[in-house]
């Protein structure tokens, strides 16, 4: 009998040959066709990218090499310093990409916010030397650069990967997590590239964010449709179906109306940067559920002539309310770009959520029929 660890020696050998050498490698391994060598390198914190530099201190040049993968073949990859703030709005940018020959080119540029970007060959520093290439999914740009400022060792910088060019101009890249955390610090001497502090509190309200909307749109809101629909069947759980009905859509509304807020802080200070869908779904929801909220006020008595139509407007707003809810939480997970597994959990819930509903409803049709049965044979008595 074969031993089980030789398969799956083999399976590990295998795996190790399918992986991209671009994912595989460290700063540390990777050679350049120039057989030029850096003094530092530093493997980014994001978008798979990786810097070499030599910093001479005496005539303040800057050697650098910024490798990244493109999003595609004909796209392209950017580095920059910002010398007055940490983000993308005011950076001093180097842009590689293949243009329509083939040929590998760099082009300096100047942006000078979120919506505006020129081409410029004035920037912060100089631009001595450029040149860029492709191969094995990577591509590499070299530059030697003039700083201004002497004895200035620690530097703002940027960087970027999008998709392609349009009439030569860059198109946008994507604005998922990596996109928007491929900034930092670094110190040209130590070697240390540090992502901003602001960068990862951010990326914590985001998560929070993310986690309440789809603890309240996402769970406890269906779980109280759920309820509604299907308990209040059952002549035992009455009135207990209502007011577990209540307390699930109010704890929905409460902590979903703590979501939406620290989305519009989000949205504040993210200046350029919109997920138009996600937004106006947000709105949306949240003057649904207040509206829901003030109907519960109105609610006629069952007595009451107008309980009928009050019957469905709330079920036809609450209905709406699911689907774009459910909408919603997917929006906002393709937007965040959580670990799988993450995603995998909430479609598990619900799938749990479903199969509840539709043994319910098989379970509240049999109810239904089996009265309406009784009914009709129940003999006249006069």
């Amino acid at each position: 009998m074969s031993s089980p660890a030789i398969p799956f020696a083999v399976f590990l050998v295998v795996a190790s040959l399918l992986i991209s050498p671009s994912l595989s490698q460290t700063c540390s391994s990777q050679k350049f066709t120039n057989k030029k060598v850096y003094t530092r390198c530093s493997d980014l914190p994001a978008l798979k990218s990786f810097l070499h530099w030599t910093y001479n201190a005496e005539n303040s040049t800057l050697d650098i090499a910024f490798v990244a993968p493109p999003d595609k073949s004909d796209g392209w990859i950017a580095w920059a310093i910002n010398p007055k703030d940490t983000g993308m709005a005011g950076a001093q940018t180097l842009l590689a990409f293949k243009n329509s020959k083939g040929e590998m080119l760099v082009k300096t540029y100047d942006i000078l916010s979120y919506t505006s970007i020129k081409e410029s060959s004035k920037l912060w520093f100089d631009v001595k030397e450029s040149a860029a290439e492709f191969s094995g999914g990577l591509m590499r740009l070299f530059a030697t650069l003039v700083l201004p400022e002497k004895g200035k060792t620690t530097l703002n910088h940027v960087w970027q990967v999008g998709p392609s060019l349009t009439n030569g101009f860059p198109a946008k890249h994507d604005f998922q997590l990596a996109n928007l955390n491929s900034k930092g610090t670094l110190d040209l001497l130590s070697g240390e590239s540090k992502s901003g502090a602001s960068g990862d509190s951010k990326v914590k309200r985001k998560n929070i964010h993310g986690i309440l909307n789809a603890i309240s749109w996402g769970i406890l809101f269906p779980v109280g449709i759920i309820i509604a629909r299907y308990l209040r069947t059952f002549q035992s759980a009455d009135p207990a179906w209502f007011y577990l009905h209540i307390s699930c859509q109010c704890s929905a509304y409460i902590i979903g109306v703590a979501g939406w807020a620290t989305g519009l802080k989000l949205g504040s200070e993210s200046k350029g940067i919109t997920y138009d869908t996600h937004r106006n779904i947000g709105i949306a929801l949240f003057s649904l559920a207040t509206l829901q909220v003030f109907a519960l006020l109105l609610r006629p008595k069952k007595d009451n002539k107008y309980r009928f139509y009050w019957n469905i407007y709330h079920h036809g707003v609450g209905y709406t309310m699911l689907v774009l809810s459910l909408i919603n939480v997917f929006k906002g997970l393709d937007i965040l770009d959580p670990v799988t597994k993450w995603r995998s959990a909430y479609i598990g819930i619900l799938v749990v959520l479903g199969a509840i509903a539709l043994l319910l409803e098989v379970i509240t049709w049999i109810v239904v029929l089996r009265r309406k049965s009784n009914k009709s044979t129940k003999p006249y008595d006069g």
